[in-house]
């Protein structure tokens, strides 16, 4: 069978499935609805005669010649796609789209700034953003880059640093330390109510604290357990407990004195965002782009 315009284009969509094992995120992902995603993926079968995707009402799985197919055209697109890349370089106006899976940290202290000036300068390249705590396989899931916490990067990623490093401190309503008191020392956390934190691969994450070269890491106790900044500062505004955040984060919130810090000279400084992707991959002309207009207005310094 020799390739024609279609099957190209029906190879793009398979991939696109392969990735994600869902019609409704594949379409999503290439700009057409499942129901036509799968009409085409019915046709390319039928083309060739070979069955590529299994189908039941709650999942979609590659089939032993869909797997071969994936295997065999992957690296093919994929040089493709960096092509494209290439060509873009040599526009007067950038274009094209860049897919992004960040913190809602990241959203909010980055790209809220950012973007909209982005936008701006750049108006015809389309931003696609996936904000989550969950530490997922950001290639994998059809994204050209991450952006994570430096400490929180996979090894085996190329990382660009977007920001300087971030200081982290604990907050809480003036309600709650007028009913609870106030702790003067980490280890007094072991008789408050605090909002644990759960990360993004399911464990929950010890407070970490130093002064003076010591350096202390607490499990705090807790009812309530969060996986999102946003719910958790609704809930410490409400007197809900203490919570552990970065500071700029916090800042409107501290300068309107809806929350105050404690635990001051125990803050510790972690690392600031990163930007990764793959290392077999080359870097797509829009995000190289979107890296310099953050350095350039650095957001967080």
């Amino acid at each position: 069978m020799q390739l024609s315009r279609a099957n190209l284009a029906d190879f793009v969509y398979f991939l696109a499935i392969a990735r994600h094992q869902s019609f409704s995120r594949a379409g999503q992902e290439v700009g057409i609805s499942a129901s036509a995603l799968s009409h085409a993926i019915k046709g390319l079968e039928g083309r060739i005669g070979v069955r590529l995707l299994n189908r039941t009402t709650r999942s979609v799985t590659l089939t032993a010649a869909g797997e071969e197919l994936h295997q065999v055209i992957s690296a093919p697109m994929q040089k493709m796609d960096q092509a494209m890349e290439v060509l873009n370089r040599y526009r007067d106006e950038p274009t094209g789209r860049i897919r992004l899976n960040l913190l809602s940290d990241a959203a909010d202290l980055l790209l809220g700034p950012v973007l909209p000036v982005f936008n701006d300068r750049y108006p015809e390249i389309q931003v696609d953003v996936t904000a989550t705590n969950l530490i997922v396989d950001v290639i994998g899931g059809g994204h050209d880059a991450g952006i994570r916490y430096g400490g929180t990067v996979p090894e085996d990623m190329i990382a660009q640093r977007l920001s300087a490093d971030i200081r982290w401190v604990v907050v809480a309503a003036i309600e709650y330390l007028q009913r609870f008191g106030t702790p003067t020392h980490p280890t007094d956390l072991l008789r408050h109510r605090c909002l644990r934190i759960r990360l993004g691969n399911g464990n929950l994450y010890d407070w970490e604290f130093e002064q003076q070269g010591e350096q202390i890491a607490i499990a705090v106790p807790g009812m309530i357990t969060i996986d999102e900044t946003r719910a958790g500062l609704a809930l410490a505004r409400q007197g809900a407990g203490l919570m552990y955040l970065p500071e700029p984060v916090a800042a409107p919130l501290i300068e309107r004195a809806e929350l105050v810090t404690v635990l001051d000279d125990w803050a510790s400084v972690g690392p600031g965002f990163y930007l990764y992707y793959s290392s077999h991959r080359q870097l797509p002309t829009g995000l190289r782009l979107l890296i310099e207009l953050i350095r350039e207005l650095q957001p967080l310094g």
